[in-house]
Protein backbone atom coordinates (compact mmCIF):
# COMPACT_ATOMS: atom_id res chain seq x y z
CA UNK A 1 0.00 0.00 0.00
CA UNK A 2 1.31 3.41 -0.66
CA UNK A 3 1.66 6.01 1.52
CA UNK A 4 0.11 9.33 0.99
CA UNK A 5 2.19 12.83 1.62
CA UNK A 6 0.19 15.04 3.85
CA UNK A 7 -3.35 14.95 5.39
CA UNK A 8 -6.65 14.50 3.20
CA UNK A 9 -9.21 17.73 3.96
CA UNK A 10 -11.31 15.14 5.95
CA UNK A 11 -8.16 14.26 8.24
CA UNK A 12 -7.23 17.96 7.95
CA UNK A 13 -10.71 18.89 9.68
CA UNK A 14 -10.85 16.16 12.10
CA UNK A 15 -7.36 17.36 13.82
CA UNK A 16 -8.80 21.21 13.30
CA UNK A 17 -11.70 19.87 16.25
CA UNK A 18 -9.42 17.76 18.19
CA UNK A 19 -6.80 20.48 18.60
CA UNK A 20 -9.91 23.14 19.65
CA UNK A 21 -10.53 20.81 22.19
CA UNK A 22 -6.94 20.11 23.96
CA UNK A 23 -5.88 21.83 26.86
CA UNK A 24 -2.48 23.49 27.51
CA UNK A 25 -0.23 22.30 29.69
CA UNK A 26 1.55 25.26 30.91
CA UNK A 27 -0.89 28.00 29.95
CA UNK A 28 1.57 30.80 30.88
CA UNK A 29 3.95 30.28 27.41
CA UNK A 30 3.04 32.19 24.82
CA UNK A 31 0.90 29.84 22.16
CA UNK A 32 3.63 28.51 19.08
CA UNK A 33 1.99 29.97 15.91
CA UNK A 34 1.07 26.77 13.52
CA UNK A 35 3.71 26.09 11.20
CA UNK A 36 2.94 27.63 7.58
CA UNK A 37 1.35 26.05 5.33
CA UNK A 38 4.17 24.42 2.86
CA UNK A 39 4.81 26.14 -0.49
CA UNK A 40 4.53 24.01 -3.47
CA UNK A 41 7.46 22.87 -4.87
CA UNK A 42 9.22 24.63 -7.40
CA UNK A 43 9.63 23.08 -10.94
CA UNK A 44 13.62 22.46 -11.09
CA UNK A 45 15.16 24.43 -14.10
CA UNK A 46 16.64 22.91 -16.98
CA UNK A 47 20.24 22.40 -16.59
CA UNK A 48 22.31 23.52 -19.16
CA UNK A 49 23.06 20.75 -21.38
CA UNK A 50 26.41 19.25 -21.64
CA UNK A 51 27.84 17.97 -24.61
CA UNK A 52 28.44 14.29 -24.31
CA UNK A 53 32.46 13.79 -25.05
CA UNK A 54 32.85 10.76 -27.33
CA UNK A 55 35.02 8.54 -25.65
CA UNK A 56 37.89 5.97 -26.77
CA UNK A 57 37.30 2.37 -26.57
CA UNK A 58 38.82 2.12 -23.30
CA UNK A 59 40.82 -1.05 -21.93
CA UNK A 60 42.46 -1.55 -18.33
CA UNK A 61 46.37 -1.04 -19.01
CA UNK A 62 45.79 0.87 -22.68
CA UNK A 63 47.46 4.49 -23.23
CA UNK A 64 45.51 7.44 -23.60
CA UNK A 65 45.55 9.01 -27.46
CA UNK A 66 47.12 12.51 -27.94
CA UNK A 67 43.82 14.04 -26.67
CA UNK A 68 44.03 12.07 -23.40
CA UNK A 69 44.30 14.53 -19.97
CA UNK A 70 46.49 13.39 -18.18
CA UNK A 71 49.45 14.77 -15.45
CA UNK A 72 52.39 13.42 -15.97
CA UNK A 73 54.53 13.87 -12.38
CA UNK A 74 56.95 11.19 -13.32
CA UNK A 75 60.64 12.53 -14.13
CA UNK A 76 62.14 13.01 -17.53
CA UNK A 77 63.31 9.95 -18.65
CA UNK A 78 66.92 9.47 -20.26
CA UNK A 79 65.64 9.87 -23.88
CA UNK A 80 64.51 13.43 -22.36
CA UNK A 81 67.94 14.09 -21.19
CA UNK A 82 69.12 13.67 -24.54
CA UNK A 83 66.09 15.61 -26.28
CA UNK A 84 67.27 18.59 -23.97
CA UNK A 85 69.03 21.66 -25.31
CA UNK A 86 72.77 21.77 -25.03
CA UNK A 87 73.64 25.02 -22.98
CA UNK A 88 77.17 23.77 -23.06
CA UNK A 89 80.55 23.93 -25.01
CA UNK A 90 80.03 21.84 -28.31
CA UNK A 91 83.31 20.26 -28.03
CA UNK A 92 83.00 20.00 -24.24
CA UNK A 93 79.93 18.25 -24.74
CA UNK A 94 81.05 15.74 -27.23
CA UNK A 95 84.31 14.67 -25.25
CA UNK A 96 81.95 14.11 -21.79
CA UNK A 97 79.16 12.08 -23.86
CA UNK A 98 82.48 9.77 -24.99
CA UNK A 99 83.35 9.60 -21.52
CA UNK A 100 87.13 11.50 -22.15
CA UNK A 101 86.50 13.91 -19.54
CA UNK A 102 87.41 12.54 -15.88
CA UNK A 103 84.42 14.09 -13.26
CA UNK A 104 86.52 15.94 -10.41
CA UNK A 105 83.79 14.52 -7.85
CA UNK A 106 81.68 11.83 -7.47
CA UNK A 107 78.72 10.93 -5.18
CA UNK A 108 77.09 7.24 -4.88
CA UNK A 109 73.42 6.91 -4.00
CA UNK A 110 73.25 3.36 -3.91
CA UNK A 111 70.93 1.80 -1.23
CA UNK A 112 69.29 5.46 -0.23
CA UNK A 113 65.94 6.35 -0.01
CA UNK A 114 64.25 9.09 -1.91
CA UNK A 115 64.10 10.73 1.29
CA UNK A 116 67.36 10.59 2.46
CA UNK A 117 69.14 10.75 -1.39
CA UNK A 118 67.24 14.42 -2.19
CA UNK A 119 69.27 16.23 0.35
CA UNK A 120 72.88 14.67 0.45
CA UNK A 121 72.76 15.55 -3.79
CA UNK A 122 71.39 18.57 -2.78
CA UNK A 123 74.25 19.43 -0.67
CA UNK A 124 77.17 17.57 -3.14
CA UNK A 125 75.94 19.60 -5.92
CA UNK A 126 75.83 22.92 -3.86
CA UNK A 127 79.21 21.97 -2.18
CA UNK A 128 80.85 21.41 -5.77
CA UNK A 129 79.77 24.74 -7.37
CA UNK A 130 81.41 26.38 -4.31
CA UNK A 131 84.44 23.87 -4.55
CA UNK A 132 84.58 25.49 -7.99
CA UNK A 133 84.12 21.98 -9.43
CA UNK A 134 82.93 21.75 -13.44
CA UNK A 135 81.92 18.31 -14.10
CA UNK A 136 81.02 15.65 -11.60
CA UNK A 137 79.50 11.85 -10.99
CA UNK A 138 76.46 11.15 -9.48
CA UNK A 139 76.12 7.15 -9.27
CA UNK A 140 72.28 5.98 -9.08
CA UNK A 141 72.47 2.32 -10.03
CA UNK A 142 70.41 0.45 -12.54
CA UNK A 143 67.68 0.12 -9.69
CA UNK A 144 65.71 -3.45 -8.88
CA UNK A 145 63.10 -5.31 -10.39
CA UNK A 146 60.82 -6.17 -8.73
CA UNK A 147 60.16 -9.69 -9.97
CA UNK A 148 57.39 -11.94 -11.26
CA UNK A 149 56.21 -12.42 -7.56
CA UNK A 150 56.11 -8.85 -7.11
CA UNK A 151 52.36 -7.93 -5.37
CA UNK A 152 52.34 -4.71 -7.70
CA UNK A 153 54.06 -4.03 -10.85
CA UNK A 154 57.04 -1.38 -9.63
CA UNK A 155 58.96 0.81 -11.95
CA UNK A 156 62.81 0.00 -11.48
CA UNK A 157 65.31 2.38 -10.40
CA UNK A 158 63.76 4.89 -8.23
CA UNK A 159 66.89 7.09 -7.86
CA UNK A 160 67.37 6.88 -11.55
CA UNK A 161 64.79 7.81 -12.63
CA UNK A 162 64.22 10.98 -9.90
CA UNK A 163 67.65 12.38 -10.19
CA UNK A 164 67.00 14.24 -13.53
CA UNK A 165 64.40 15.77 -11.76
CA UNK A 166 65.75 17.20 -8.88
CA UNK A 167 68.82 18.34 -11.21
CA UNK A 168 66.02 20.51 -12.67
CA UNK A 169 64.73 21.87 -9.92
CA UNK A 170 65.45 24.98 -7.17
CA UNK A 171 67.62 25.15 -5.43
CA UNK A 172 69.71 23.25 -8.20
CA UNK A 173 68.66 24.50 -11.63
CA UNK A 174 70.34 27.76 -11.13
CA UNK A 175 73.32 25.64 -10.27
CA UNK A 176 72.93 23.05 -13.22
CA UNK A 177 74.38 23.40 -16.64
CA UNK A 178 74.05 20.14 -18.23
CA UNK A 179 72.30 16.91 -17.42
CA UNK A 180 73.24 13.50 -19.33
CA UNK A 181 73.42 9.88 -19.13
CA UNK A 182 77.01 8.71 -18.09
CA UNK A 183 79.76 6.86 -20.47
CA UNK A 184 80.19 3.16 -19.91
CA UNK A 185 83.18 3.37 -18.51
CA UNK A 186 81.68 5.90 -15.89
CA UNK A 187 78.45 3.83 -14.77
CA UNK A 188 75.92 4.15 -18.17
CA UNK A 189 72.73 3.54 -17.55
CA UNK A 190 73.61 3.65 -13.58
CA UNK A 191 74.96 7.14 -13.48
CA UNK A 192 74.36 10.77 -14.46
CA UNK A 193 77.10 13.57 -15.63
CA UNK A 194 76.09 16.73 -14.04
CA UNK A 195 78.05 19.96 -15.98
CA UNK A 196 77.83 22.84 -13.64
CA UNK A 197 77.61 26.75 -14.17
CA UNK A 198 80.63 28.66 -13.23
Amino acid sequence: MARRRGLSAEDKALWSRIAATAVPMHPGRKQAEPPPEPKPLKKPSAAPQVAALPLADLRIGARGGPSATRIDLSPPPREALHAQPLRMDHKTHRQMTRGKLAPEARIDLHGMTLAVAQPVLTRFILQARADGRRLVLVITGKGREGGPDAPLPVRPGALRHNVPHWLHMPPLDAVVLQVRPAHRRHGGEGAYYVYLRR
